[in-house]
């Protein structure tokens, strides 16, 4: 009989958590950021090189890989760890956030979304229970049950009505996702910035049941400041025993934020779109390298990081590369941005498993308000 997908807690610091979340396919050391493999890869990353950096779990969307190359195809073979050579657990998301950015391109009733491809025009439905599909067919480890995420901000009884009817749909995802051994559901608790409706949701969920809960409906526009206090209440309304996932999250500080209030699992394109933009993420905050200040600087990017970006190439190099366009910028530079991330994620687990979490997060701070390195 397969694993069952377990949870346990190691030790908490104030209300950041951490612990382990094992899977058939590997253990996730949470706090946990998983870099995002929208397409069955994360953009100029090779698998292993993802995996050096200290990544324990990807995600990969379900919207785009319905689209191209399709869910049945890469069923057929073999499914999408081994269709993108990745042998670790897999989160896919449910479809509803992609479907959401495309307001212009669909129409939702009860039954679900009806939407025209961005790729071709092709129209497509994706309801609870062929969200469920695809996502069993592509094989992830962890699937999110289908909702439908306002953007903010929007008025109150907008937002009621989204959440509710995402917990209809939760309810319909619980239903067709059924008895799958080894394979984990999460639920997404919705209801943007109002606590009563945060609450609602929750409790809904919770009588539903599911193996995950998400904090949903954040980082879709309404600014940090209006995230954090949701983060302040809502996470506590989720069962303790269980991972708290926040979706789309986000930069170095909203992380560090978020796990202080008691998230366990991020994911965000930010380290790898970065990457490809010629920003890096440091110890002391954002790098531009196409900025002309790194065109003679021989120092590496960050000298207490030990990716090869830092290890073997100067900023001058870095700039260089990035000014010319050269398929090694975006390589080099993604590279480094996920070490930080996941570097960052270790002294976190560090910090709380030591009970020094307040410590740390005022040496973050701290650091990153010196800012980078002074010029040549």
């Amino acid at each position: 009989m397969a694993q069952q997908v377990q949870f346990q807690l190691h030790a908490t610091d104030g209300k950041a958590r951490t612990g382990v979340l094992s899977t058939p396919r590997g253990e996730i050391r949470t706090p946990a950021f998983m870099p995002v493999g929208t397409a069955a890869t994360v953009k100029a990353m090779m698998p292993e090189s993802v995996a050096a950096t200290g990544a324990d779990i990807l995600l990969g969307n379900t919207y785009h890989l319905m689209l191209r190359p399709g869910a049945e195809r890469i069923d057929r073979l073999g499914g999408l760890h081994r269709f993108m050579n990745w042998s670790g657990p897999i989160l896919t998301d449910s479809g509803g956030f992609q479907v959401m950015s495309l307001s212009e391109l669909r129409k939702l009733t009860e039954e679900g979304v009806t939407f025209r491809s961005h790729i071709d025009g092709s129209r497509h439905v994706l309801t609870p229970e062929r969200s469920m599909e695809i996502q069993k067919l592509l094989g992830s480890d962890i699937v999110m049950c289908f909702d439908e995420c306002p953007a903010l901000p929007a008025d109150e009884a907008t937002v009621a009505n989204s959440m509710r009817l995402s917990m209809r749909w939760a309810e319909r995802s619980r239903e067709a996702f059924g008895d799958r051994p080894g394979h984990a559901l999460f639920g997404i608790q919705q209801g943007g910035v109002t606590p009563e409706l945060r609450a609602e949701s929750a409790e809904k969920l919770v009588q539903i049941g599911f193996d995950g809960y998400a904090v949903g409906g954040l980082a879709v526009g309404e600014g940090q400041e209006a995230m954090f206090g949701v983060l302040d209440y809502a996470p506590d309304s989720l069962p303790a025993d269980k991972p708290r996932y926040l979706m789309g999250v986000g930069k170095p500080d909203d992380i560090v934020g978020a796990v202080k209030r008691g998230i366990d699992m991020m994911d965000c394109v930010l380290p790898t779109r970065s990457g490809r933009t010629g920003q890096a993420w440091t110890r002391r905050g954002p790098v531009a390298l196409k900025n002309a200040r790194h065109a003679d600087d021989p120092r590496p990017l960050d000298e207490a990081c030990t990716c090869p970006a830092c290890r073997n190439y100067s900023r001058a190099y870095l700039h260089h590369v990035f000014r010319s366009g050269e398929l090694i910028s975006s390589m080099l530079l993604t590279w480094h941005n996920l070490h930080y991330y996941q570097d960052l994620m270790q002294g976190l687990r560090d910090a709380i498993s030591a009970g020094e979490f307040s410590a740390f997060e005022a040496d973050f701070h701290a650091r990153r308000a010196e800012g980078d390195i002074e010029r040549l």
